[in-house]
């Protein structure tokens, strides 16, 4: 079973980034479906994208175990990726005896001390297993984007530099999630680990497959970093800077960030919920948004100066 879904993709270099560290460097992936789609972490072939490839060019070099424990060697093509939820679709074209798609468990239905297996390449040393428990649930995994990965799976299967992209499986040998990041001080395992989860990654993946990228709803405006709102004395909830033109939130009134005549800057609208929904700082807009598709109607509680509205507001593909 191990055999079939591992793979070891072999492009960028170790970057460690601090305690939370999402290293690049040799990864791991898994076969998603008999066409040849090889689902790996972005920032696994982090270096070959910076240098904006276009879909359909070779990013990475892809070795897949046969069931008879025969390595085969394919160039890989950019189908899609997702840097904000860390997640990239790369295509072979290998025979269809060799592409065996992983079967994909539901990460809803974990619970805190069930049995996980991690497979991967740890530091190139390919076909590792690695055998814990799930330690936590519903943890902030955060990408390189900067944006919350929300569900994370939190693992003590010991997961290091080249686990990247590897699937984490429960006892069955369903995939739960894709290994991502590791908590450390010192680049290595420290038995805290983290792993996308398998209802984010059937989200993700069949867009990135399809468009080329995800397909988010969003509300089509820019919405000020965190520590810029904070300067300018917004302490709960996110400022609105610009609103599209043609958006329907431009269309509902949404009002962005302005100038006076005197230069002085007037504040546009601080949304503080959605649907009820408390709204404290950018990470957990984006992740409340995650939970809605394009189409969605929703409420806005925002506050306009002194006064709090609620404004009726239809979700459309973000291009912010």
């Amino acid at each position: 079973m191990a055999g079939k879904t591992f793979l070891g993709l072999l492009y960028a270099q170790l970057n460690v980034t601090g305690v939370v560290e999402v290293p690049e460097g040799n990864g791991s992936g898994v076969v998603w479906d008999g066409n040849g789609h090889i689902v790996t972490n972005y920032h696994v072939v982090g270096n070959a994208l910076s240098r904006n490839p276009s879909p359909g060019q070779v990013v990475a070099r892809v070795n897949i175990l046969a069931s008879e424990g025969v390595q085969k060697n394919f160039e890989a093509k950019l189908i899609g990726a997702d840097r904000s939820k860390d997640l990239a679709v790369l295509k072979v074209e290998a025979s269809g005896d060799l592409l065996k798609p992983i079967k994909v468990g539901k990460s809803a239905v974990l619970r805190v001390g069930q049995q996980c297996l991690a497979i991967g390449n740890p530091f190139g040393f390919d076909h590792t297993l690695t055998v814990g428990v799930i330690s936590g649930l519903d943890r902030d995994i955060f990408s390189q984007a900067g944006v919350t990965i929300g569900g994370g799976i939190q693992t003590d299967a010991a997961i290091n530099p080249g686990n990247s992209g590897g699937p984490l499986l429960d006892s069955r040998g369903n995939m739960i999630g894709i290994n991502t990041a590791i908590f450390t001080q010192t680049g290595t395992s420290a038995g805290v680990g983290f792993a996308i989860p398998s209802s984010t990654v059937l989200k993700i993946v069949p867009q990135l497959i399809q468009f080329g990228k995800a397909v988010r709803a969003g509300l089509n405006v820019e919405i000020a970093p965190d520590l810029v709102a904070n300067q300018l004395n917004v302490r709960n909830g996110v400022l609105v800077l610009q609103v599209a033109g043609n958006s329907l939130a431009a269309k509902a009134g949404l009002l962005p960030t302005n100038r006076g005549f005197a230069g002085n800057i007037v504040l546009g609208d601080v949304i503080v919920a959605i649907d009820e929904k408390p709204i404290k700082n950018k990470a957990e807009l984006f992740k409340i948004l995650d939970d809605y598709n394009i189409g969605d109607k929703v409420i806005l509680k925002i506050q306009r100066g002194s006064e709090i509205l609620e404004l009726p507001l239809v979700l459309e593909e973000t291009s912010f």
